[in-house]
């Protein structure tokens, strides 16, 4: 069993404890794809068997999130678990208005991260510091917005809808946009419905897991946006043994490309990446699948 399972993580558990709970059932090795806070609800997308391989490959992926800012108040942690330390008066809310803060935080900028994060300062996360009342400064991330939408869910509330990069706290960008709207907030509700190609209606509830019904989405599948190039069985059992003179006849890619070499029966032999300097190598190989799937 190697590739991905995409599990609908429901509030209040971890991305550590739903990790657990698919490796008890499944009795693979497991890893997880992009944390969600416990609050959080939505995609988890669950590496399993060989699909640990592929994690690196694919959480870079740009993500889809909706919610809900409540406005008025805002927390320390930034969301709903934490406790109000700023209140403000919050103003009329319209839809213009709304559009105009969201055309604002379009494209790339520079956030900075929450101190309630798993962002480590020598070692230790920096929300453990938080608890203890520390704050430490910490260096802005380039991010980028490629979808917004505002829409007023009460007088004191906006519902929203983001696709960011990787690396985005939607807790920070919460805070943004009330701060742009006059007044302070937090996020109260927050569901990731995408991640990369991979969709939320895909996934099955923590719940609804068993080892017999279990649908993992393949590893050659699973890394659905990555080019393929079809090589012949020699070539893809050299390959899976990292023989490095195959890639000789590989043709050339472009920088830091990422390629799926894929043998005579659909399997996926191997990943190589390119170098600008040593041309192709490889990333990860792969063994034999014997049943046939890929």
């Amino acid at each position: 069993m190697d590739g991905l399972l995409l599990v609908d993580k429901p509030a209040g558990r971890t991305s550590a404890d739903v990790v657990r709970v698919v490796k008890r059932i499944l009795g693979v090795k497991t890893g997880h794809l992009g944390t969600l806070d416990p609050f959080a609800t939505g995609l988890l997308p669950i590496c399993v068997g060989d699909g640990t391989k592929i994690a690196q490959f694919l959480s870079g992926a740009d993500k889809e999130y909706t919610g809900l800012i409540r406005l008025g108040a805002e927390t320390d942690t930034g969301d709903c678990t934490g406790t109000v330390i700023v209140t403000a008066a919050v103003p009329a809310l319209d839809t213009v208005r709304l559009a105009a803060v969201a055309r604002t935080l379009l494209g790339e900028s520079l956030q900075v991260p929450p101190m309630h994060s798993a962002i480590k300062r020598q070692g230790v996360p920096l929300y453990k510091l938080a608890r203890q009342g520390i704050e430490v400064e910490r260096a802005a991330r380039r991010i980028a917005i490629q979808r917004l939408e505002l829409a007023v869910h009460e007088p004191d509330a906006i519902a929203f809808t983001v696709r960011c990069s990787k690396g985005t706290y939607v807790r920070v960008l919460a805070q943004d946009i009330a701060r742009a709207l006059g007044t302070v907030g937090h996020l109260e509700v927050l569901r990731r419905v995408r991640f990369g190609h991979l969709d939320v209606r895909d996934a099955v509830p923590l719940d609804g897991i068993s080892a017999a019904s279990a649908a993992v989405i393949g590893v050659r599948e699973a890394l659905q946006p990555l080019r393929e190039v079809r090589v012949d069985a020699g070539t893809a059992r050299r390959a899976r043994h990292g023989y490095v003179p195959v890639l000789r006849d590989i043709p050339p890619g472009t920088r830091d490309e990422v390629v799926k070499l894929i043998g005579p029966d659909g399997e996926l032999a191997s990943l190589i990446v390119m170098d600008e300097h040593r041309g192709w190598r490889f990333a990860r190989v792969f063994a034999e699948v014997t049943d046939g799937a890929a």
